[in-house]
C-alpha cells in the first residue's frame, strides 16, 4: 500500500511540474512577444521581425 501512495504522489507531483512548466513557457512567450514585438528599440524590433520571417510566420 505504501507503493501505491508513493505512485499517486509522484503522479500529482509530475502534473504540478508540467503545469508549472506550461505556465512559465506561456509567460515567457507573452513577454517575448510583448517586449520585442512592441519595442521602441529598432534593433530589437528588427531582430523579432526577421525571426518571424525566418520561421514563415506572417507578421504583416
Amino acid at each position: 500500500m505504501a507503493t501505491h501512495a508513493s505512485t499517486t504522489h509522484d503522479v500529482a507531483s509530475s502534473a504540478q511540474s508540467r503545469n508549472l512548466q506550461l505556465a512559465l513557457a506561456g509567460l515567457l512567450g507573452i513577454f517575448i512577444i510583448g517586449f520585442v514585438g512592441f519595442s521602441q528599440l529598432q534593433a530589437m524590433h528588427n531582430a523579432g521581425h526577421d525571426y518571424r520571417h525566418s520561421m514563415a510566420f506572417p507578421c504583416h
